[in-house]
C-alpha cells in the first residue's frame, strides 16, 4: 500500500463551536462541501459521539470516486475529533480545533494508505497528482464552510 500525510490549516473568522457542529455533521457536508458526494451514517457512537460509524464517497478533479468509512474513535467536543477510515483508504482523519481573538485555526491531518491495487500501482509517479487532488479537495471544504457560516475564510494551507 502507498501511504499518505497531509496536513490541512483553515483559519475562519468564526466561533469554534459554529466551525465544530459543521464539521461534526458530516451528513450535511455534500451541502456544503464541494468534492463530497454522498455521505451515510451507518451507526450512531455513544452519547459523545464516539463509535459513529458512516460511509463517505468523494469525487475530485480526476476521474475517479474514492468510497471509505470512517468509525470515530476520540470526540473531546470542541477541540479534538479523530476517526479510523477503512475502505479504498485505510488510517486515521484528526480534526483539531483553536480559537483565539474570534478566529479559529483549523487542522486536520490526514494519514492513510490507498488500498486499491491501481492507486498503488500508480503511486511512485502520481503521489504528487494525488497531493494536489486533496488540496483542491480541501480548499473547496474550507471555503464551503466559509460560506456556510457567512464569514471569511482568512487563510488556507
Amino acid at each position: 500500500m502507498a501511504s499518505y500525510r497531509f496536513l490541512t490549516t483553515w483559519l475562519l473568522k468564526a466561533d469554534r463551536e459554529r466551525i465544530w457542529d459543521a464539521i461534526y455533521d458530516s451528513d450535511t457536508w455534500p451541502e456544503w462541501w464541494p468534492g463530497v458526494i454522498e455521505t451515510e451514517r451507518l451507526a450512531d457512537g455513544d452519547e459523545n459521539g464516539v463509535g459513529q460509524y458512516g460511509r463517505y464517497v468523494w469525487k475530485s478533479r480526476l476521474p475517479y470516486k474514492v468510497e471509505f468509512f470512517v468509525r470515530s474513535t476520540k470526540v473531546e467536543r470542541p477541540h479534538l475529533l479523530e476517526g479510523q477510515a477503512t475502505g479504498e483508504l485505510a488510517g486515521i482523519g484528526r480534526w483539531r480545533l483553536f480559537e483565539q481573538g474570534g478566529v479559529t485555526a483549523v487542522i486536520y491531518e490526514w494519514n492513510v494508505s490507498t488500498t486499491k491495487a491501481w492507486m498503488n500501482l500508480l503511486a511512485p509517479v502520481a503521489r504528487p497528482v494525488f497531493a494536489v487532488n486533496h488540496d483542491w479537495v480541501m480548499r473547496g471544504g474550507g471555503e464551503g464552510l466559509a460560506r456556510l457560516l457567512g464569514t471569511e475564510l482568512l487563510a488556507i494551507d
